[in-house]
């Protein structure tokens, strides 16, 4: 069995004996039990009750989050001529070509978004499909799109993507426990609202399983799926 340290026994004292907390609560706690050295990261797991075997079931998005994650994402454009260059007034990391295609199958990987113009998609999909994986820019989420400008500013600016691993649980950073209470639970909301929104008309039964909101190194805070905005 796992042995948790001093300060996270701690806070399992500090979040008491009630099993389900309203969003406001359970914001409070989480940032209440925040106790390491440097600024944790605030994190929410969403259980889902969908089927992930079918594909008309599959809930995946992206979502701006007003107060950002609190965390600067690298972001590189794949583009020529003038979409390169608004990818570059708009704040991109890297901008290129075939020419950072090929620095992309050399071994560089200092980036966590990838974005590309629709006629770079053939040369990007063909040379690093397997590379980039789950990095390849996609426009489902936003990331294929003549309008790249747009689409660095909104990931600068806080974009997340939001999709269920195997087991049907979406992993989502919402920010940082330095953020105040207010800014933590504006973020909470929007994110939950679009997975809401996002409900296959095909899933059966309850669609919100649990929900977990937990810091880096502090205990998870069970949230209540029907007080989701409600303080009690």
């Amino acid at each position: 069995m796992k042995k948790h340290g001093k300060k996270y026994n701690e806070s399992l004292k500090v979040l008491g004996e009630e099993r389900l907390k309203d969003a406001t609560r359970a914001i409070e706690a989480v940032k209440s039990t925040a106790k390491a050295k440097f600024d944790e990261t605030v994190e929410v797991h969403i259980r889902l009750g969908i089927d992930m075997k079918k594909s008309e079931q599959n809930v995946r998005g992206t979502v701006v989050l007003p107060h950002g994650t609190g965390k600067s994402k690298r972001v590189i454009v794949f583009a020529k001529g003038e979409k390169a260059r608004e990818a570059q007034e708009a704040g991109a990391d890297v901008v290129g070509d075939a020419d950072l295609i090929e620095r992309i199958k050399g071994g560089w990987n200092e980036f966590d978004i990838a974005v590309a113009t629709p006629d770079m998609m053939g040369a990007v999909g063909s040379s690093l499909g397997k590379i980039l994986a789950q990095r390849m820019p996609n426009p489902k989420v936003g990331t294929v799109t003549q309008n790249v400008k747009q689409a660095v500013s909104e990931i600068k600016a806080g974009k997340i993507e939001y999709r269920p691993d195997k087991a049907a649980v979406i992993h989502c950073i919402i920010g940082k426990a330095s953020f105040t209470k207010e800014a933590l639970l504006e973020n909470f909301s929007v994110l939950m609202d679009a997975i809401v929104r996002a409900k296959p008309a095909s899933a059966k039964g309850t669609y919100l399983k649990s929900i977990t909101v937990a810091t880096t190194m502090g205990p998870g805070v069970r949230v209540d799926p029907t007080r989701l905005k409600t303080a009690a």
